[in-house]
């Protein structure tokens, strides 16, 4: 059975940083694009970032542009999610997706995405 388990989540400062982790089991991890996806206090859930099946392209949101990079690490099934100068506004629960892909292309849409972790919650204070 394909699995993700998202971890590393918690409360954090503002200004301050925190690496989410995004666990694959079940499938043939490099054949998969990962996309990390979140879900604000009253918002619909957005795509924030990408990574190919080989992690040889990424893409992000313009809200998480050179504040997040998105990492993979094929050997150990992992994707990784570092966020740095964290604000309140990003706030919520975080996702990871996976989306089975051809070529090595990432695309940041929900409804093609195969299948979701049940996310990790992100607090940042003031």
């Amino acid at each position: 059975q394909s699995r993700l388990v998202e971890s590393g989540g918690g409360p954090v400062q503002s200004g301050g940083s925190l690496r989410l982790s995004c666990a694959g089991s079940g499938f043939r991890f490099g054949d998969y694009a990962i996309g990390w996806y979140r879900q604000t206090h009253g918002s619909a859930r957005e795509a924030i970032a990408c990574i190919t099946g080989r992690g040889t392209k990424t893409k992000y949101a313009d809200s998480v542009t050179d504040r997040f990079f998105i990492s993979r690490d094929n050997a150990k099934n992992m994707v990784y999610l570092q966020m740095n100068t964290l604000e309140p506004g990003d706030s919520g629960i975080y996702y990871c997706a996976a989306q089975i892909m051809l070529h090595e292309l990432c695309i940041m849409y929900e409804p093609d995405q195969d299948f979701w972790g049940r996310g990790t919650q992100v607090t940042v204070s003031t």
